[in-house]
C-alpha cells in the first residue's frame, strides 16, 4: 500500500475557468477521502483524472513512487490497479450476478476454482451469496450497488473510486449502504475516494473530507474538525445547518467564541464603524442555541417539527436569522429568551 498524491492538479477544458485548478492533497494510506461540494465544483473531474479517464492539463498524480499521470503522459486506467463504482451501477444485464462480479477476473485470465473462490468471497462480503445466479433486472437498487461493490473487491484494488454511488437510492437504502461501505473499507484495506454532494454521507463515511468550490480545494480535514472548525463561509455554509451571523467583535477576539462575548456583540455593546470593532462572520450551529431565561429575547419566526426535535428560525433585532433546535414547540410570533453557548469565527 502507498499514498495517493495529487500535486497542483489542474484540468482546463477550455472556454473559461478551469474545471480543476491547482488541487494538491495526499490521501492517507488505506484512508477514506470524501470529495465534497456542489455540482460543477470539479470533484468528479478530479476522480476521473485519478482513474485515468482524463489527463491533467498541469500537475501530477502519484501512487507512492509511481507516476500515474501528468500533463505529458498518463498510465492507462487498466494498469492502475484501481476499481470504480458508478452512480448508474454499470452492470451487464445479460450476465448473472456472479458473472458480473467475476468479469474483471475473466479479463485478467483467471478462471476455474480460483475464479469461483474469489467471486464467492466477494459476494459473501456484500451479503449476496444467495443471489449469485440472478440477473441484475431481478435485483433492487441497493442490491445492484452491492454487486458493483463486490466487482470492485474481487480484483483486490489498491484504490477504489466511487462517483456518487448512493445518488439513485432512497433515504432508507442510503443508510443501509453507508454501513456496507464502512464494512467494505474496513475489510478490503483499500484507499477509497468518494465523490458526493451530500455532506451527511461524507461526514458519516470518510476519514478525511476535502471540500471543493469552483474547481479549487477549500479545506481538507477529518470530519469532526471540518464540522467544528470550518475555514471560510463556503465550508461553514456547506457543512451542517448553521447560521452565519455578521457581528462586531473586539480586536483579538478568539476563533472559538463563548456566550459572554457573543452576548455583548448581539446586544450592540461592541460597536462597528470607523476606528472601532470590525465586523466578523460567525458560524453558530443550531445545537449550540438553547432556550434559557437568562438569555436574550428573540422573536420566533418559524417552528418545524423534525421528529426528535423542533427546528426554530429566530429573528435578531437587526434582521439576521438564527437557527435553533429545542425540545418543545414554540409558537411563531412569540418572543423567547435564548443563549448561544458557542460560535466559531470564520
Amino acid at each position: 500500500m502507498a499514498q495517493l498524491i495529487l500535486n497542483h492538479l489542474t484540468k482546463d477544458f477550455g472556454g473559461g475557468r478551469p474545471a480543476v485548478s491547482d488541487v494538491s492533497l495526499t490521501v492517507r494510506e488505506g484512508g477514506f477521502l470524501a470529495l465534497l461540494g456542489p455540482s460543477g465544483c470539479g470533484k468528479t473531474t478530479v476522480l476521473r483524472m485519478i482513474a485515468g479517464f482524463e489527463q491533467p492539463t498541469d500537475g501530477s498524480i502519484n501512487y507512492g513512487e509511481r507516476r500515474l499521470s501528468d500533463a505529458s503522459r498518463a498510465l492507462p486506467p487498466e494498469k492502475r490497479n484501481m476499481a470504480m463504482v458508478f452512480q448508474s451501477y454499470a452492470l451487464w444485464p445479460h450476465m448473472t450476478v456472479a458473472e458480473n462480479v467475476g468479469y474483471p477476473l475473466k479479463v485478467r485470465g483467471i478462471s476455474g476454482e480460483t475464479w469461483r473462490r474469489r467471486v464467492g468471497e466477494a459476494l459473501a462480503l456484500v451479503k449476496l451469496t444467495d443471489y449469485a445466479e440472478r440477473r441484475p433486472a431481478a435485483l433492487s437498487g441497493g442490491q445492484r450497488q452491492r454487486v458493483a461493490l463486490a466487482r470492485c473487491l474481487v480484483t483486490s484494488p489498491d484504490v477504489v473510486l466511487l462517483d456518487e454511488p448512493l445518488a439513485n437510492l432512497d433515504q432508507h437504502l442510503r443508510k443501509s449502504m453507508e454501513e456496507t461501505f464502512r464494512i467494505f473499507h474496513e475489510r478490503s484495506g483499500a484507499t477509497m475516494v468518494y465523490v458526493t454532494h451530500d455532506q451527511s454521507e461524507a461526514m458519516a463515511l470518510a476519514t478525511d473530507v476535502a471540500v471543493m468550490s469552483e474547481g479549487r480545494l477549500v479545506q481538507l480535514a477529518p470530519p469532526a474538525e471540518i464540522y467544528a472548525r470550518p475555514e471560510g463561509t463556503v465550508v461553514g455554509g456547506l457543512i451542517g445547518r448553521g447560521s452565519i451571523l455578521r457581528l462586531a467583535l473586539p480586536e483579538g477576539a478568539p476563533r472559538a467564541l463563548e456566550w459572554p462575548m457573543l452576548r455583548a456583540a448581539l446586544d450592540g455593546a461592541v460597536k462597528a464603524g470607523a476606528g472601532e470593532a470590525p465586523v466578523h462572520e460567525v458560524l453558530v450551529r443550531p445545537e449550540h442555541v438553547s432556550l434559557d431565561g437568562e438569555g436574550i429575547a428573540l422573536r420566533v419566526a418559524s417552528c418545524t417539527f423534525e421528529g426528535e426535535r423542533f427546528a426554530l428560525t429566530l429573528s435578531l433585532p437587526d434582521g439576521q436569522t438564527l437557527k435553533a433546535y429545542v425540545e418543545r414547540a414554540v409558537t411563531p410570533g412569540e418572543t423567547a429568551h435564548f443563549v448561544i453557548n458557542r460560535g466559531w469565527r470564520l
